[in-house]
């Protein structure tokens, strides 16, 4: 059976703040995790329309990351590995795909809605009843959960200790989900799919615990770099983001991989994901 798992992140921002913070923490986050040839990959970012959503942005990407994976994914993985990303954003829904063309029964699917309130929209994704029933809600708290991988780490990035200049948020303190105003969720909904005997269920599992990392790691980023981008326009932040793509290729680049780049990574983008990440 499919893992399905709800992630509730709470941040101490709006909705409409986040639509600006959440471009640039991964646009900023994808630079500093590339490197050795290993990193985010922009492929593609246009906009896109849908007959239920409306215009909305489409992105895609692939992550280089063969020697991040666990030693018993990294046996049955080429040496050159990479997840395609594809992510469809009607701000404030967006959907996102991860396959991969040399494991063809890897899937992951992420939906993502975002709303002003606490974290109590209960069906918020409008599941169906038999999908409520294999749901498993998580709620992330940025300040509190401990980052799995230590290296991670920055005090300065902790919101138990950050407070912000420019807006007088922080320090977060134990139950700021239910005091701190203003005050969002961010609603994912993942189901991770390995349908490969033997595999299945340790790497379903890994794959949980990997996004659970990153939305943990990106939402603590996005709130405690909030006065590099809190006085941004979303034309300001696209600008920034296509100069952080094209930094992040030209590192990858370095790192010996040849980039499957496409003519519409060099066009000046239009007014999202995640990842990982277009969903952060």
């Amino acid at each position: 059976m499919v893992l399905i798992k709800e992630y509730r992140i709470c941040m101490p921002l709006t909705v409409e703040e986040y639509k600006v913070g959440q471009l640039y923490m991964i646009a900023r986050h994808s630079l500093e995790q590339s490197g050795d040839g290993e990193g985010v990959e922009i492929i593609e970012n246009n906009e896109c329309e849908d007959p239920v959503h409306g215009k909305g942005q489409y992105t895609e990407k692939k992550i280089h990351l063969s020697s991040r994976l666990p030693y018993y994914l990294q046996a049955i993985c080429p040496r050159v590995f990479y997840i395609t990303e594809k992510s469809w954003n009607y701000y404030p829904y967006t959907t996102t795909e991860y396959t991969c063309s040399f494991v063809p029964k890897l899937s992951i699917n992420i939906q993502t809605r975002y709303e002003d309130n606490h974290g109590i929209s209960e069906n918020c994704l409008n599941l169906k009843e038999e999908q409520l029933k294999d749901r498993n809600v998580d709620h992330v708290d940025i300040a509190f959960d401990d980052l799995s991988n230590e290296k991670h780490y920055k005090r300065e990035e902790d919101p138990k200790f950050f407070k912000s200049l420019k807006t007088n948020r922080g320090p977060l303190i134990e139950g700021w989900r239910e005091t701190d105003k203003p005050i969002m969720c961010s609603y994912k909904l993942v189901h991770a799919s390995f349908e490969v005997w033997g595999f299945q269920t340790r790497v379903e599992d890994f794959i949980q615990r990997a996004i659970r990392d990153i939305l943990l790691l990106g939402h603590r980023q996005a709130f405690t770099w909030i006065d590099e981008w809190i006085d941004m326009t979303i034309d300001d932040v696209r600008e920034y983001e296509k100069q952080k793509h094209e930094e992040t290729n030209e590192k990858l680049k370095r790192g010996g991989h040849v980039l499957a780049t496409s003519p519409s990574v060099d066009k000046s983008f239009a007014a999202e994901i995640p990842t990982i990440e277009n969903n952060v």
